[in-house]
């Protein structure tokens, strides 16, 4: 076994490392070469009921939630401190977990989500309306009041393996923001990233039993969910299992937000420039050999640049240096198991047999003998009917749809289950935001937007993508309730 950067693999339970009460060991495997860089205890269902004991006991009792904000900010932002002195840690604990590329790790997968969890302390926080009054109301006498906003209680975090550190602060952030104290579960195949914040939590002062961390697959998953302690659940992941959850948490009325999938849709209007976009169009291909929720998978062409684009898009994805994620050179990385790499190759299959035609890739590097690595694909010929244009490969799989005008763009982009994502391109910027205005979808970047993951934006989806948002206020909000307070005027 390879050694990590992380000293303690152990389960993070009031405030208190622990091998837990089970028996298994989980390997985390590197998906670029199939090693075992690390393995920790699975937990088990007694541990997960240690955990939300902890956290409950934190929350009723503790002083996490009374604390002012500005109290909760100072550790908080010790908090952020220590991130970012572990950042090249965690980017190299990034790549071998995850199989992240260097670039991808160091900008989005670790630097991203600290810059968020900064900006919650620095800017968020300091001026959230935790407390805001009512205009007063005139009848059996005269009577005032405010609204308070209130932690919301136990929160379950549950998050996905794809941007793993990112998705954990996205979560960890607002709810202990808010002052809600946390059990967290994070994919059994990305463990480590979420251990990582057990060590920091410590080290800044968080107080025991705040946050709590656990391992485990859907066992651990399901007990957090059906877990009367538990108060809220915020979940990142598959439509097919963000469903069972919703189900799950209704059965106690808990709060449940969800961040879902997306077969987002890149829409080139018929006076795009091909050279701006081609950009944009392979990002939603190579991202993390596609192993991302938001990214355009759906390139939706007018059918007068469709031979064009094809062409440019064909002639760029030869050149897409495919393997070791932690060599800067490689521009994309590796699946994160066999068993996704198999999906994406039933899904591919489904496509040439629906009709569509591979226009590149479509299989197993063959210069690559280990790793779950897969090249770089693009389907032509594809109707949005078909499986590929409806399912989400979460893969390096992009597919081209041609579009006649504008009015049949929209429609195209707007008959999926899904609606997270989205992209316009135009000359006309008007015209692009006319577009974009129409799209039932939580994000659209016009012109490929800028700057990144803006942390004062929402990010969340319509339909299937899920329920409520993240980052910054939209994020705190949603671990917060809402309450009354009325008295009369003497």
């Amino acid at each position: 076994m390879t050694s990590t950067p992380l000293a303690t693999r152990g389960l993070y339970i009031d405030g208190a490392w622990t091998e837990g009460q089970g028996t298994t060991a989980v390997p985390v495997l590197n998906p670029a070469t199939e090693d075992v860089i690390a393995e920790v205890p699975e937990a088990t269902p007694a541990d997960v009921d240690a955990a939300v004991a902890a956290a409950r006991r934190a929350f009723d009792d503790g002083p996490w939630p009374t604390m002012k904000p500005a109290e909760r900010a100072k550790i908080l932002g010790a908090m952020a401190e220590k991130l970012t002195r572990r950042r090249a840690e965690l980017v190299e604990l990034n790549i071998a977990e995850a199989g992240s590329t260097r670039m991808l790790a160091d900008f989005l997968q670790v630097g991203t989500p600290i810059d968020h969890f900064v900006d919650m302390v620095e800017r968020v926080l300091p001026q959230f309306p935790f407390q805001a009054p009512v205009p007063p109301v005139i009848g059996h006498g005269i009577g005032q009041g405010i609204v308070t906003r209130e932690p919301y209680g136990v929160a379950a975090l549950i998050t996905a393996f794809n941007f793993p550190f990112l998705l954990n602060l996205a979560k960890l952030a607002p709810a202990l923001a808010a002052g809600c104290t946390v059990v967290l579960k994070s994919s059994p195949y990305t463990p480590l990233e979420a251990l990582v914040l057990g060590e920091v939590a410590e080290a800044a002062g968080l107080p025991p039993g705040t946050l709590n961390i656990v391992t485990g697959d859907v066992a651990a998953g399901e007990r957090l969910t059906r877990h009367p302690g538990v108060d809220l659940v915020s979940f990142t992941g598959s439509d097919a299992v963000g469903r069972k959850v919703y189900a799950q948490g209704a059965e106690s009325m808990k709060k449940v937000v969800l961040e879902l999938g997306g077969k987002s849709a890149n829409i080139i209007l018929d006076d795009a420039n091909l050279d701006a976009v081609l950009e944009s169009v392979l990002a939603g291909i190579i991202t993390h050999a596609g192993q991302g929720c938001a990214l355009l998978t759906r390139i939706l062409v007018h059918e007068s640049l469709h031979d064009d684009l094809v062409a440019r898009i064909v002639g760029t994805l030869g050149f897409i240096s495919v393997g070791d994620p932690s060599d800067p050179a490689t521009m994309m990385g590796p699946l994160i198991r066999d068993v996704q790499r198999r999906r994406v190759e039933s899904l591919i299959a489904s496509g040439v047999e629906d009709g569509a035609q591979i226009a590149f890739g479509g299989k197993r590097p063959a210069h690559l003998d280990r790793g779950f690595f897969l090249e770089p694909t693009l389907f032509v010929g594809v109707d949005n009917s078909m499986r590929i244009a409806q399912e989400e490969f979460f893969g390096p799989v992009g597919v081209v749809i041609p579009f006649r005008d504008d009015d049949d763009a929209v429609r195209i982009a707007n008959d999926s289950r899904y609606g997270l994502g989205g992209g316009v391109w135009s000359a006309d910027p008007q015209r692009a935001a006319t577009v974009a205005h129409r799209l039932r979808t939580g994000m659209v970047v016009i012109n490929g937007g800028g700057g990144g993951l803006n942390p004062a934006a929402p990010f969340g989806g319509y339909k299937n993508s899920g329920i409520g948002r993240e980052f910054g206020e939209y994020g705190l909000s949603e671990y917060l309730q809402h309450k009354a307070l009325q008295w009369p005027v003497k």
